[in-house]
């Protein structure tokens, strides 16, 4: 039986979003073929698996050559990762365009606020331009939640996007942007001499460089933002093309995930072996928004587990080695 999708955005406590990972690992592992045949072939007795360690992540590699969908369901909407070639990149494909929306906007307002109160932009393609990016339709989405008229996207235009961020004072902004589209930003206002006044302006940079530029800490990248963008406000997004959730930094690179998506670090030597907090490994990831294809995903990411006046917080260190690059940066390439 299907999980009800209303208890996935209505966790309230640790025991039920055990419970939860549980139904819905048990359904997939049912009804998503490609789950059923990773799990049969580590050998694990399903019937025993009784807490959320115990759950076999799928590598998110497989979402290059599988098609990783419910049974039960057909669309024609996917996601598909960016790469270098049109080969070999991953394909999520949706069941439910509902169930990203809700998603997006739940983890939007816990995290940032109401899309209405902000004049959206953004130094990204436009919609037309990449429909199958995740990136791309939740920025649209937001947009049209918003409702702004001055929403609108300017990887092409600096220079009026410069003149609308210094001429919308009255306005909360918010500016999304993979994050060498905003140096490329900062480095022509830096060329012309100009600077950017707005203390409404909001920055939420959406990944690495990618090798589009030169390789800086997350820390450096946030101090150029701060200082380039004349604001504190400089927030991150992590999330992928195989997620259909979004995790939330509002500074320090200690980013927060919503009641119904949950960070794993497990041990790179052992994927069946999970770290201490505050100790450095593999992001594992549990997006229970993926009802429809897996909600559990290991990724080729690093990161940590802290936790701050009884909060919890992740933060990403980069790629394991032998990963191969891959993100919205290359959106642009």
């Amino acid at each position: 039986m299907m999980p009800e999708l209303k208890d996935v955005f209505n966790i309230k406590s640790e025991g039920i979003f055990q419970e939860k990972c549980l139904e819905v690992f048990r359904y997939q592992y049912q009804n998503v073929e490609v789950y059923k045949k990773f799990v049969d072939f580590l050998g694990r007795d399903v019937s025993k698996i009784q807490k959320i360690e115990e759950i076999p992540f799928l590598p998110i590699e497989i979402f290059k050559n599988h098609q990783v969908l419910d049974k039960d369901f057909q669309t024609e909407l996917f996601f598909q990762s960016s790469g270098t070639t049109q080969i070999n990149r991953s394909k999520h494909w949706i069941a439910d365009e509902d169930l990203y929306k809700k998603s997006i906007v739940e983890s939007f307002k816990e995290f940032i606020g109401e899309p209405k109160d902000y004049v959206i932009l953004g130094l990204l393609p436009n919609y037309s331009e990449n429909k199958n990016s995740s990136l791309i339709y939740m920025v649209d989405f937001l947009m049209q939640d918003s409702g702004q008229k001055e929403n609108d996207y300017f990887l092409y235009n600096h220079q009026e996007l410069f003149h609308l961020l210094n001429n919308l004072n009255h306005k909360k902004i918010l500016l999304f942007g993979v994050s060498f589209a905003l140096l490329d930003f900062l480095d022509f206002v830096k060329e012309e001499n100009f600077v950017i006044k707005n203390e409404q302006l909001t920055i939420i940079e959406t990944g690495g460089m990618k090798g589009r530029k030169e390789e800086i800490t997350k820390d450096e990248l946030l101090k150029i933002f701060r200082n380039g963008f004349n604001t504190n406000q400089i927030f991150s997004e992590y999330s992928m093309t195989e997620l259909l959730s979004q995790a939330y930094s509002l500074g320090k690179n200690l980013y927060q995930t919503p009641n119904w998506m949950r960070i794993l670090i497990r041990n790179t030597e052992d994927p069946f072996q999970y770290v201490e907090t505050g100790k450095t490994g593999a992001i594992n990831i549990i997006d229970l928004a993926n009802l429809h294809s897996c909600s559990f995903l290991a990724t080729q990411d690093l990161g940590k587990i802290e936790r701050t006046n009884d909060k919890e917080f992740f933060s990403v260190l980069g790629r394991i080695d032998y990963s191969d690059i891959r993100g919205c940066s290359l959106l642009v390439s």
